[in-house]
């Protein structure tokens, strides 16, 4: 049976210490190598784990992991076992040491193990392709469209006329980009759909007249859109996602709407149209955004909130963490 697990490098104790700046007990096997990541009460003699809250202490006494990452206060009563790594942020150096065993789970890769263009897919004559590019089959790229070095455009994508975007990016199955410029290294997961018409009617006298959006949405570098997100294009003024936001699945971010630098997102918000969000905001699950409204610069939105007047740069409410996941 297939585990579906990401292909893994290797590090010995010795290197995970180095890479972390963590503290290795003086007689522990520093040649040690560690193949995976685990949770304490699931981890084996090959897997790393970590330990930063006393209430799961009692796993530490019954775990099979090869090594754990934790505090020297915890590691004080720790019994004889994994081999401790001792650290003021375990969590942290968990996840570098997660992040250089799994590169490859960092991004969406070729559903079909394409290099280069793959038969199948439907690049138009006028289209630039970078080498090292990655199309595979039944993507779809527009005339004039712009792909960079590096970039994966997956199964089933739709990329449309005039689309720049940059190099080491990755376009998830089934996304549409249109209208939209983005920049290097950004991530758009499956179902993610950018540029499209933003949601704007005029009531008239024989009912609903619709709006025309004639700008852009710019998606800067270091941006991650998870699945099935939507951005709409802009109407008055272009749709912009700062460089390094992360956007959860299922957000929809309306026309015209200003997201600043490394903001976060939570899954099932919705931000209306003309918004200006400021940079490192943090903004939780299922929030809702009116229209027009300011959110001031480090800004901190509780989850399920309902935000309908401007909000003070700094202002903040019980919300996620800096370990949240929104």
């Amino acid at each position: 049976m297939p585990t579906f697990a990401p292909e893994s490098s290797e590090l010995t104790i010795g290197e995970i210490a180095t890479l972390t700046g963590s503290k290795l007990v003086s007689d522990a096997p520093r040649g040690r190598r560690i193949r995976n990541i685990a949770s304490l009460d699931t981890a084996g003699s090959d897997d790393i784990s970590f330990l930063e809250d006393t209430k799961l202490a009692g796993d530490l006494a019954t775990t099979r992991a090869g090594a754990c990452l934790t505090t020297p206060q915890l590691a004080a009563s720790a019994p004889s076992g994994p081999i401790l790594l001792l650290t003021e942020h375990p969590y942290r150096a968990f996840v570098l040491v997660a992040r250089t065993l799994f590169p490859s789970a960092l991004r969406p890769s070729s559903l079909f193990d394409a290099k280069g263009r793959a038969a199948g897919a439907h690049v138009h004559a006028s289209a630039r392709i970078e080498t090292g590019a990655t199309i595979d089959p039944l993507a779809v790229i527009g005339p004039r469209a712009e792909i960079g070095a590096g970039t994966l455009i997956a199964a089933g994508a739709a990329i449309g006329p005039d689309v720049c975007i940059g190099r080491q990016s990755a376009i998830g199955a089934g996304a549409t980009i249109l209208y939209a410029l983005l920049g290097d290294r950004v991530i758009v997961h499956a179902g993610v759909r950018i540029g499209l018409d933003g949601f704007g009617y005029l009531k008239g006298p024989n009912g609903y007249e619709k709006i025309p959006s004639t700008r852009r949405a710019i998606i800067q570098d270091d941006v991650e859109i998870g699945a099935n997100a939507t951005i709409d294009r802009g109407c008055t003024r272009d749709t912009v996602i700062g460089e390094s936001s992360k956007i959860d699945n299922l957000v929809q971010i309306a026309r015209s709407v200003w997201v600043g630098r490394h903001c976060l997102i939570g899954a099932q918000t919705g931000v209306a149209d003309s918004v200006t969000i400021g940079d490192f905001v943090t903004i939780g699950e299922q929030v809702g955004i009116a229209g027009h409204v300011k959110i001031g610069e480090g800004a901190v939105l509780a989850k399920h909130s309902k935000v309908d007047t401007d909000v003070p740069r700094g202002a903040h409410s019980p919300g996620p963490s800096d370990r949240s996941e929104a």
